[in-house]
């Protein structure tokens, strides 16, 4: 708010503790703001509030796994600051508009330390951290709205030396596929400079992700450009070995002890696990359900196979889904124990997943219980070998496969309600009847 003084958010501080341990680091029993002085438009008070000197977390490190195997990338700190807002570029007109809207939005940067080597491993250690986040709770991590946003500093040397060259700083990376497509364009660029002879200049770049290029914004500044001071209006921060436990307690289950779990409690498959713990909400929505019907392989099989169908459909992401854990558990029992056929659950479940109604309410009201009816289910399956002779044929011929069409067809004569066992069973009973005449 214009003219208002900073107060420091500790829920803010504890997230960013949280990410630190979780990110092997070492809290600061003492840590200050510094006030980082700049002239750009999206910030219009002139300096934005940040830890150069003394921050919250240091010395860290996460595991990331890459075809090679794995590899610890080592975090030189994790300080908090305040967000700047943004700049909307209109490319057509060459204008820029300015969004306040986050501006003074408490935020963490991650500051990694030069141990990536190529963009399979830079993806990798940001999926790893963004995963690692959303768990904590700490951000949704949405890199498409900005909540999770990276800035990639990159620069090449010649095979053999171990000097690292100059650097250059991308930004407005927007999705890891443009932040894949920026590394090796910048890469590109640094080599064939190196190569006609020219110097790779420090710089800050912009990506166009639509023309595939970069250029130049502004030259790189160094810490003494910015003019840091301690920040007046913020007092030194403090923070307790007891209140570094109590947010260490409070660590929930994270992607890499989860996916352990799910095989040895719930033995799933090393492949469903990795599934549905590889989105926040996949877990969350197998835990909860799960937990009212104790179906464990046929919750993930239905997460796995129908819930990603209609979601790529949708062209929705996880954190999307709306439907109760309730009505899902429901569904899964009504199919489970065949109370409704296979064909009828996923359509039921389609209206689940854009309504979340009830399904047992809805199978009830629309008739839509499997059919166990043996008389109706004879009758039905006498008039489809009556109107199907050639595959009546093609059975008594020895070709096995003729069943299922004629399977089908009574399915589709009962409307897909029919019990499936008991159809195949009537099937094979008529048609020896036939042999035997």
């Amino acid at each position: 708010m214009p003219g208002s003084l900073p107060v420091l958010n500790r829920q803010a501080v504890e997230y960013a503790m949280a990410v630190g341990i979780a990110a092997n680091c070492d809290i600061s029993n003492d840590c200050r703001f510094d006030r980082k002085n700049y002239f750009y438009p999206d910030n219009p008070q002139n300096y934005q509030i940040s830890q150069l000197y003394a921050p919250l977390c240091t010395d860290g490190s996460v595991e990331i796994k890459t075809q090679e195997g794995k590899k610890e990338i080592r975090i030189h700190e994790i300080h908090l600051e305040e967000d700047a807002g943004k700049l909307v570029h209109d490319e057509q007109t060459g204008t820029s508009l300015v969004d306040y809207n986050r501006s003074g939005v408490p935020l963490i940067e991650i500051v990694s330390e030069p141990d990536m080597r190529s963009a399979e491993e830079v993806i990798a250690y940001l999926e790893k951290l963004r995963l690692m986040i959303q768990y904590l709770g700490a951000s949704d991590c949405k890199l498409n709205e900005g909540s999770m946003r990276a800035d990639v500093n990159l620069s090449v040397r010649v095979v053999g030396t171990k000097e690292l060259g100059m650097r250059t700083e991308m930004k407005n990376l927007n999705s890891f596929k443009a932040i894949a497509r920026a590394i090796e364009g910048e890469r590109a660029r640094q080599v064939e400079l190196l190569e006609e002879g020219k110097p790779v200049i420090q710089e800050t770049r912009r990506w166009d992700d639509n023309i595939g290029t970069s250029y130049a914004m502004r030259s790189k500044e160094d810490a003494k450009d910015y003019r840091y001071f301690p920040e007046p209006d913020l007092p030194p921060l403090r923070i307790s070995a007891e209140w570094v436990k109590e947010v260490k307690a409070r660590q929930p289950e994270l992607r890499e002890e989860k996916l352990v779990r799910y095989q040895k409690e719930f033995g799933l498959p090393a492949y469903d696990a990795g599934i549905l713990t590889g989105d926040k909400k996949f877990a969350d929505l197998f835990e909860a359900t799960t937990a009212l019907c104790g179906r464990h392989k046929k919750v993930s099989n239905w997460i796995m196979v129908e819930t990603i169908r209609l979601l790529k459909e949708c062209g929705m992401a996880p954190d999307e889904l709306s439907f109760s854990p309730e009505n899902f558990a429901r569904l899964v029992v009504l199919a489970d124990s065949g109370t409704i056929t296979s064909t009828v659950a996923k359509e039921v479940f389609e209206l689940i997943f854009r309504d979340d109604i009830d399904p047992e309410r809805y199978v009830k009201e629309h008739g839509l219980a499997t059919v166990n009816d043996e008389d109706a289910l004879y009758n039905a399956v006498r008039q489809v070998l009556r109107d199907n002779q050639k595959p009546v044929e093609d059975y008594h011929n020895g070709k096995e496969k003729a069943i299922g069409f004629l399977v089908g067809q009574t399915m589709k004569a009962m409307r897909g309600k029919a019990n499936t066992e008991l159809v195949n069973r009537i099937l094979r009973e008529e048609l020896q009847k036939d042999e035997n005449m």
